[in-house]
């Protein structure tokens, strides 16, 4: 058995979904169960309407949720059986009036809370997946659907709940392993959940990776596919910088710092359930099936090059925090550290001296608060506008001169933070967003101008295929 993932863009038209159809048929004898996102950026527009309705904009909701069902009607309508359109109307139709009773309790309230937020986001992946069940059926497969709500169980923080493993496991061996080793097609929404109590939950936005990786630990995948719209995971973010290499293989660890410290193409918690079965991980392109794509595996990955990748996170914001009171003091990084886990904000880099500690934070939602309760004890400045850049591979630690390359590349650029040895994996830095481009440029042709055949495809080559 295997799992295999589609995006959002890889579902986002009729011809998406018969390239996705002809996809999952090359891979039938291999007993295939497809998680899938929500069709186009449906999910936005979900969020959107619901911001609407707790506005009280009632027409506005209303002219939404026709187009949306619209979008999704008329997409499917021509890669669905005739005989199966009937059923495609209902689903279609019984969902949108579900989706109208959410939005109706929205009204009422006149605010989207978290367990709002994660109902009325549901139906994204609620709808794809039961289109993409009767598409199936069209190209000749024995598809079933199966709600991830009835066999995902998480906890109940909503917006960006946690599985239940046990529970999780035990209800994908019993519900959907026996149906995928029977040759049927098993398809499934990303994404979302339940509680015990039946409550939906959503695990996080970029959620259906993590979907995939769970599916796949429950019920024993030989591999687990995410199919997306790039060729797999590259030497560099292709928003900042083009040109940048396949890379063919990279290990587990080497891919969860990349997703942790930006790389999109993702989600930073997939690679936990794979790496605890040791199941392999494909990141391949669903508009290029031919090509070989990125395969992450547990064991290190031998290679010339020691860095396997760049990644970045923008809009940064870094606060320094300074007190003489930190001098020969134990228990004062604590009460630092206390507020950001009062206020739930996740630090990403720490940089401390004798009297001073600066870090980064990706979330700007409760800064100055935060702030605000750290001048209590300390001075506290901020610096917003700033952006992380990580160099990642499992040979950073053990080769010499390193560092001295990076500061060599980046000479004239201000890093404001730097960071080695929290993990032996990575080189992380902090500059100004204005300057991201060019340092990640000039790092790139310093680390990547020669290529270990074994483990990267240059990009002239990827642009002659």
């Amino acid at each position: 058995m295997i799992v295999m993932k589609f995006g959002g863009s890889s579902v986002e038209s009729a011809n998406a979904l018969e390239r996705v159809a002809g996809i999952i048929g090359r891979y039938a004898d291999r007993k295939p169960v497809v998680v899938v996102s929500a069709m186009g950026k449906t999910t936005n527009k979900l969020l959107a309407i619901g911001a609407d309705a707790a506005a009280g904009r009632s027409e506005q909701v209303q002219h939404a949720l026709e187009e949306l069902k619209q979008y999704h009607l008329d997409e499917s309508r021509p890669v669905v059986r005739s005989e199966d359109i009937p059923e495609l109307e209902r689903e279609v139709n019984g969902l949108f009036v579900k989706l109208g009773a959410e939005l109706n309790e929205v009204a009422a309230a006149g605010e989207m809370g978290p367990r709002h937020i994660d109902a009325v986001s549901s139906f994204g992946e609620r709808l794809s997946s039961c289109i993409l069940t009767l598409v199936l059926k069209r190209f000749g497969m024995n598809s079933e659907h199966i709600d991830s709500r009835d066999v995902i169980i998480t906890d109940g923080r909503h917006t960006q709940a946690l599985p239940l493993f046990n529970k999780t496991y035990a209800l994908l061996a019993e519900k959907v392993a026996p149906l995928a080793s029977d040759g049927k097609v098993v398809v499934m929404g990303g994404f979302i959940a339940s509680t015990t109590d039946g409550i939906t939950t959503t695990l996080g936005r970029g959620g259906s990776d993590f979907t995939a990786s769970i599916v796949g630990a429950g019920i024993g995948a030989e591999e687990i596919q995410i199919w997306t719209d790039v060729d797999g995971m590259l030497t560099c973010d292709p928003r900042i910088l083009s040109g940048g290499h396949r890379v063919k293989v990279i290990s587990f660890a080497e891919a969860a710092e990349l997703a942790y410290f930006g790389a999109k193409v993702l989600h930073p918690y997939t690679v936990m359930p794979a790496i605890e079965k040791n199941i392999p991980v494909l990141i391949l392109n669903s508009r290029r099936p031919d090509q070989e794509g990125t395969r992450i595996i547990s064991e290190t990955v031998p290679c010339t090059n020691p860095v396997k990748s760049i990644a970045c996170k923008s809009n940064i914001t870094v606060m320094n925090i300074r007190s003489a009171r930190m001098l020969m003091a134990y228990g004062f990084l604590r009460k630092i550290f206390d507020v950001f886990d009062r206020y739930r904000t996740a630090v990403d880099v720490v940089a401390t001296s004798e009297v001073s500690v600066s870090l980064t934070v990706d979330s700007c939602e409760h800064v100055e608060a935060i702030a605000e309760e750290l001048r209590q004890i300390a001075e506290v400045s901020i610096e917003k506008d700033q952006a992380i850049i990580c160099l990642v591979g499992e040979r950073m630690s053990s080769t010499p001169g390193i560092a001295a390359r990076v500061f060599g590349s980046l000479r004239d650029i201000n890093v404001r933070m730097i960071s080695q040895g929290a993990s032996s994996l990575n080189l992380t830095l902090v500059v100004d967003s204005t300057d991201l481009g060019d340092a990640i440029q000039r790092l790139h042709d310093e680390f990547f101008s020669e290529l270990d055949p074994a483990v990267f495809e240059s990009c002239s080559r990827m642009q002659a295929v």
